[in-house]
C-alpha cells in the first residue's frame, strides 16, 4: 500500500546515501553499475580497481538512492592502500546506510573478519545501517550458508531479512535488495536532478575509462603502477567535438615500453577501446591524443595521491 504525507497529500519520497563496501574483487563496482543501469564505475579483474568514492544514482518512484562505490578494503600498510582505506572510511561515516558485499565463493578469512570488525566498531548501531549482499550466487561454488553464518557471527542483532542472495553479473536478486534499501531510507528530497545517474565530471570519467582499458590489457604489477592524467580537454566545432590529450603515467621509464607495445600496438589498442566506450557515454565526437610518461615512484608521492584519490 502506498504511503502518503497527511499534510500535503503527497507520496513520501525517500533519499539516502548508501556506502558499498567489501573486499577487493567482490563485485562492488559491477553491482553499482547494475543497480544504476549505466556504466558508473570501471570494472577490471585486477583487485582494487576502484580508487575513489564513485557515486551512482538510482531514481525511482520511491525516491533517490546515491550509491557510493568504495575501494576494496584489505590489510596493507602501503601508502596507496592506506589512502584507499581512508576513502572507504569517509564514505561509511557520511552514509545513511551501508551495503556490505560478500563473495559467496570465497570463504571468509582474516581480511573479511577485519572488515566486519571495523564496521561493528565504527557503526553506532549496525542493526540500523547494515544490509548484506551475498554476491556471485550464479557460481556453482557459491556457498550462501557459509557467508550467512559469518554475518550472524559478527552482527547477531541484524535480522536475516537484511541478507540477500544476488548475482550482480547476471542481474539476479537485485530488486528485493533495492526495495529494502528504499524502505530503510529516510524521507527526504532528492540530492540530484532526476536525469543524473552519476556526478562525475567529464575529465574524471575519461581518465577512468582509459585506465580501465589499460588495466584490462596489461599484466602482473603494471596495472597498479599506472594512473591517467587528462592534461587538456577542449571543445571544438561549435561544441560538437571534444578534443582530449591524456597521459597514462607509470612509475618507471622501463615500464613505458610495455604500455606502448611493439610498434605502438598496445597504446593503440587502449586508445581505440577507450574511444569506443566514451562514444557510448557522451554525445559529442571525441578525439583522443593518448600518450605515456613516467613519474618516479608516484605511489609514494603525497601530492600525486592527494590529486588522484578522493
Amino acid at each position: 500500500m502506498e504511503q502518503y504525507n497527511d499534510k500535503k497529500d503527497k507520496k513520501i519520497r525517500k533519499a539516502a546515501f548508501v556506502a558499498v563496501v567489501g573486499r577487493p574483487s567482490v563485485g562492488k563496482s559491477t553491482l553499482v553499475n547494475r543497480l544504476c543501469g549505466e556504466k558508473v564505475a570501471i570494472v577490471s579483474a585486477v583487485p582494487q580497481t576502484t580508487r575513489n568514492a564513485i557515486r551512482g544514482i538510482v531514481n525511482r518512484e520511491e525516491g533517490q538512492i546515491v550509491f557510493i562505490d568504495t575501494p576494496g578494503r584489505h590489510i596493507s600498510g602501503k601508502k596507496l592502500n592506506r589512502k584507499l582505506q581512508e576513502v572507504s572510511d569517509r564514505s561509511i561515516a557520511g552514509a545513511e546506510l551501508v551495503l556490505y558485499v560478500l563473495d559467496a565463493v570465497r570463504v571468509p578469512a582474516e581480511e573479511e573478519e577485519k572488515i566486519a570488525s571495523d564496521l561493528a566498531r565504527v557503526l553506532e548501531n549496525p542493526a540500523d545501517k547494515l544490509v548484506f549482499a551475498i554476491n556471485k550466487m550464479d557460481s556453482p561454488d557459491a556457498n550462501f550458508a557459509k557467508a550467512e553464518e559469518f554475518v550472524r557471527r559478527f552482527f547477531p542483532n541484524v535480522g536475516g531479512d537484511r541478507c540477500f542472495k544476488i548475482s550482480a553479473l547476471k542481474h539476479e536478486g537485485l530488486e528485493p535488495l533495492l526495495s529494502t534499501l528504499f524502505a530503510l531510507s529516510s524521507e527526504g528530497e532528492a540530492f540530484y536532478p532526476e536525469e543524473y545517474y552519476t556526478d562525475q565530471n567529464v575529465p574524471f570519467r575519461i581518465a577512468e575509462i582509459i585506465r580501465e582499458k589499460a588495466m584490462n590489457r596489461l599484466w602482473d604489477e603494471l596495472p597498479h603502477a599506472i594512473y591517467v592524467d587528462v592534461a587538456d580537454a577542449e571543445f571544438k566545432e561549435n561544441g560538437t567535438k571534444l578534443w582530449v590529450r591524456a597521459f597514462i603515467i607509470t612509475e618507471r621509464e622501463s615500464q613505458k615500453g610495455m604500455i606502448v607495445g611493439k610498434g605502438g600496438e598496445m597504446i593503440r589498442s587502449i586508445r581505440l577501446a577507450a574511444l569506443k566506450e566514451l562514444k557510448r557515454i557522451f554525445d559529442w565526437k571525441i578525439e583522443l591524443d593518448l600518450r605515456v610518461k613516467a613519474s618516479s615512484d608516484w605511489r609514494h608521492n603525497d601530492g600525486v595521491l592527494k590529486r588522484i584519490i578522493d
